[in-house]
């Protein structure tokens, strides 16, 4: 009776979400299950539960919308420390490439990056812990990202990285001039930033 208990359990998480394990431990690509019917469909976005039960033990405290035109880039961004934000990042209208860059000068996989492709049509959400720096590349007339953050925003401790810093070498899939924003074309690079003490 305790192994059926076990398996429902296990099967009911699985039920609602698959959690994908990226080449950079704790960036998890997650897949919501998605219910269709000719009016339309029905899925769950977040479950507290289940991504516990999944090792993405998270109190998200603040939600962000962004709309973009097509071939806008926004990034690399982050709060530095010691208000580092995980996020949850989902594509509700358009497609996106998602980039999310390990900036832990003491991770074996720092200056190594994630890049999914993240869609209304796919549906998929990025799980990017603390310590990440996020960017995304419109690739569609029009994009809207949700996306939810484990600290709030802190004006403090706003920083970014120049989104073509030669020593991260992103391959953003791309093959035009992106639109950036002024604050965006003067971001530091990584090296500037750990010289300045601020990794």
């Amino acid at each position: 009776m305790v192994i059926y208990i076990i398996n429902l359990i296990k099967g009911y998480y699985k039920m609602t979400f698959e959690f994908e394990k990226q080449n950079i431990k704790d960036v998890i690509l997650i897949k919501p299950k998605v219910f269709t019917d000719e009016r339309g469909f029905f899925m769950e976005t977040y479950k507290k539960s289940v991504f516990v039960a999944n090792n993405i033990e998270i109190d998200f405290v603040q939600d962000n919308h962004s709309k973009s035109g097509k071939n806008v880039l926004r990034g690399l961004h982050f709060q530095h420390s010691p208000f580092e934000q995980a996020k949850l990042v989902r594509c509700v209208k358009g497609k996106i490439y998602d980039v999310a860059v390990d900036i832990r000068p003491k991770s074996t996989t720092f200056k190594k990056y994630v890049k999914v492709e993240l869609s209304q049509e796919n549906k998929n959400m990025l799980f990017i812990p603390a310590g990440f720096a996020h960017g995304f590349i419109s690739l569609s007339d029009e994009v809207e990202l949700l996306y939810k953050t484990s600290k709030e925003y802190n004006l403090q401790a706003d920083c970014g990285i120049l989104w073509n810093d030669k020593d991260l070498d992103i391959d953003w899939g791309i093959d035009f001039e992106p639109i950036l924003s002024d604050k965006d074309k003067n971001q530091k690079t990584l090296k500037e930033l750990i010289n300045e003490d601020i990794l």
